[in-house]
């Protein structure tokens, strides 16, 4: 479930969302600019620290880290190989070269220090608090109904999905790597989308019927708390401190 993370009741979930969505933003914007290590790994630790304080399960931390990881693992496969640089070594007569390993290694710590902050402050708060938080972010509506809507209909058009696969299967069909293969699967993804565009034209005629006007309300309202204002001047402190080094490169 996308939402589980957000049932527990650990300190950073009765931080205010807005104060999350902002820390998250410029926490991002800072460690994708840095490239010195010893900053990246210093942005690596506090992002560790925060999942602490979140009480994530190391379980559920571990699910969520793997994909990413995993397409990580697959750009250690080539980036070492095909970056220009100083060779390190050669495995056969394929250089490994210095600066193909520290680029890898710079996208193997930025990635896994913004999961860890995504993890921490935004899968910790539901969904639909988080979508109302951006929206008195003043964030562009579009895009909030995007992610609401999103969120509303994957798991329908997962559904859809895997009733067309298993009418496939009724049918006696067997991937294999030929052209009838290709063309089933074409059909697939061509049928899904249609069946998508159908949804959301019933899901907009739907919506225009119950008055819908472009805007989306909330019964509860946001205030800024103590707690609230001393969260959002340790993080940015915190991140204000990793620019400062990465700038003064005093590393």
């Amino acid at each position: 479930m996308i939402t589980e993370l957000a049932n527990g009741n650990s300190a950073l979930q009765h931080i205010d969302p807005r104060v999350k969505i902002v820390v998250v933003f410029f926490f991002s914007v800072v460690v994708a600019v840095s490239n010195q290590i010893p900053v990246l790994l210093w942005a690596l630790a506090l992002g560790l620290l925060i999942v602490s304080f979140a009480r994530v399960p190391i379980k559920e931390l571990a699910r969520r880290l793997t994909p990413v990881n995993m397409f990580i693992g697959f750009l250690w496969l080539f980036l070492p190989f095909t970056f220009a640089g100083k060779p390190l070594f050669y495995l056969g007569t394929l250089p490994v070269t210095y600066e193909g390993v520290i680029y890898a290694t710079q996208i193997s710590i930025k990635s896994n220090a913004m999961m860890l902050i995504l993890i921490a402050l935004v899968a910790t708060t539901p969904i639909f608090t988080l979508g109302h938080a951006m929206c008195e972010l003043k964030i562009s509506k579009k895009i909030v109904h995007l992610l609401f809507f999103t969120y509303r209909y994957i798991h329908v058009m997962q559904k859809e999905y895997i009733r067309l696969v298993n009418s496939m299967k009724i049918r006696g069909f067997k991937p294999k790597t030929n052209f009838h293969t290709y063309r089933t699967y074409a059909y697939m993804i061509g049928m899904l989308i249609v069946r998508s565009f159908d949804r959301a034209q019933r899901v907009h005629n739907a919506m225009l019927c119950r008055g819908f006007r472009g805007n989306l309300y909330s019964l509860s309202k946001f205030s800024i708390k103590q707690r609230d204002v001393i969260s959002l001047v340790l993080m940015l402190t915190a991140i204000l401190l990793l620019g400062i080094l990465e700038w003064k490169k005093t590393i």
